[in-house]
Order: structure tokens, then sequence, then C-alpha cells
């Protein structure tokens, strides 16, 4: 059990190693403006996700709305 625990211990502590290690280096090579346009293009991108999405809801629920009068007009 230590073995398993002493293992999985050090592949945690090298995973997040190797994340850091790697995030820095990509901040330190990347241009500055490069990783704020990405940053804010990225936000931009999920405003116009989450705005069509609303509006894909209002849509279905327009045309939910008109089948169920029409359901309800035929079935009398």
């Amino acid at each position: 059990m230590f073995k398993r625990l002493l293992w999985f211990s050090i592949g945690c502590g090298s995973s997040l190693w190797v994340m850091r290690t790697v995030r820095r280096t990509v901040e330190r090579l990347a241009p500055h403006r490069l990783t704020q346009d990405a940053v804010a293009g990225a936000r931009t991108a999920g405003a116009q996700v989450r705005a069509a999405m609303e509006e894909g809801k209002a849509a279905m629920r327009e045309r939910e709305a008109e089948l169920r009068a029409e359901i309800a007009r035929r079935t009398g």
C-alpha cells in the first residue's frame, strides 16, 4: 500500500511540476500582446456563443408554442 501511495504522490508532483514549467516557458516566450489578445478573443467568443444559445432557446420556445397551439386547434 505504501508503494502505491509513494508512486501516486511522485506522479502527481511530477505532473504539477511539468505543467508549471511548461506554462512558465510559454508565458516567457509568447509575446505579451498575443496572450492578452487570446484571452480577450476567448471572452468575446464565449459571449457570442452564449448569445447564440439564448437566441436559439427563444426560437425553440416560440416554435413549441406554435406547435402546441396548432395541436390544440386540431383537437378542438
